[in-house]
């Protein structure tokens, strides 16, 4: 015997009420593992010793994260993980808003942000996880593709989380259909809105860090807002081109996401070391959302050009040439 959940042919409708909970689930778990694996990569890079300094400031051999380029890579992990982390918390706290706030236009604006963030927290955290625990086992060298360290172990568990509960171009798909074209980008142009706020308070700093920040967070909102523009306009006209570049368009908008919330934590943290609080924690935080906006947003021109002007080149080949 079946019994009848809810109204009759709004099943769908409350299906994606679990699958968008899966989803949001399947994004922390990528963020955990990218934490978890970020956590053993320092810690192996403070004991390994190997090699002398390039700046030769010291002639004996020293441990590994003294090297710019192990530096590079702790830092790409740290800042992707603590970014993500930060867009989940601000997804969370949108739903709890859109379920506990006691005005209903409240409440509305921020189902629709957090809807709009739930293929951002699934698709672009599991993609980092991806890389973050690819770059734990290169931190580890050749003891990383073993399995005494645990580094590989690390990279297997994060290359489900892109696949199960929709892969990433369902999550794009998601994003492009029903996300940004449905409202003619209102949503995400509503999101471009918010980030140009901060914009306007990195702006009012005299702090070298905030200025860096402000020049690729104002470029990567521009270059979101071209490409929102043209999956609005193009989805029916030319669905093949915006579906060519529905999974680059989704890791464009998580990476100017979690670009604005380390924005965000910067003018935070900014503050309180100013006010003596936590100073070291805090200097740390600024110098994680500048090594992020230098290293990994200021990608998103590169993306835009693919979107807005690559579709051709993907649908290119016939396919009796694959």
């Amino acid at each position: 015997m079946g019994y009848l959940v809810g109204e009759e042919n709004r099943g769908l409708e409350y299906m994606f009420i679990m699958m968008n909970s899966a989803r949001y689930a399947v994004g922390m778990q990528g963020i955990a593992i990218a934490e978890r694996a970020y956590q053993k990569a320092v810690s192996f890079a403070k004991d390994r010793v190997q090699s002398r300094p390039v700046d030769g400031s010291i002639k004996s051999s020293l441990p590994i994260i003294h090297h710019p380029d192990i530096k590079r890579m702790l830092m790409t992990m740290r800042a992707y993980t603590e970014g993500c982390r930060a867009m989940a918390a601000v997804a969370a706290a949108a739903y709890d808003a859109a379920h506990h706030h006691p005005d209903a236009e409240v409440q509305r604006q921020n189902q629709a942000f957090y809807e709009f963030m739930v293929p951002l927290v699934k698709g672009y955290s599991t993609e980092m996880s991806q890389e973050v625990t690819s770059l734990g086992v290169q931190v580890h060298g050749g003891m990383g593709f073993i399995e005494e360290t645990g580094a590989a172990q690390y990279y297997r568990d994060a290359r489900i989380l892109t696949i199960y509960e929709g892969t990433t171009a369902i999550q794009a798909n998601d994003l492009v259909g029903r996300k940004t074209a449905r409202d003619g980008g209102q949503t995400a142009k509503g999101i471009a809105a918010q980030i140009e706020r901060t914009e306007a308070e990195l702006a009012s700093r005299d702090s070298l860090d905030a200025r860096a920040v402000l020049k690729r967070l104002k470029l990567a909102r521009e270059t979101f807002i071209e490409v929102v523009e043209f999956v609005a306009c193009q989805s029916k006209a030319s669905p093949n081109a915006v579906f060519a570049g529905s999974v680059p368009y989704l890791m464009l908008a998580g990476n100017l996401v979690v670009g604005w919330q380390l924005a965000r934590s910067l003018l935070v943290a900014e503050d309180l070391a100013k006010a003596g609080t936590d100073v070291a924690f805090m200097t740390a935080k600024v110098a994680t959302a500048r090594f992020y906006a230098e290293h990994i947003l200021n990608k998103a021109p590169g993306i835009r050009d693919s979107i807005v002007e690559g579709a051709g080149s993907v649908t290119a080949l016939a396919l009796e040439a694959f």
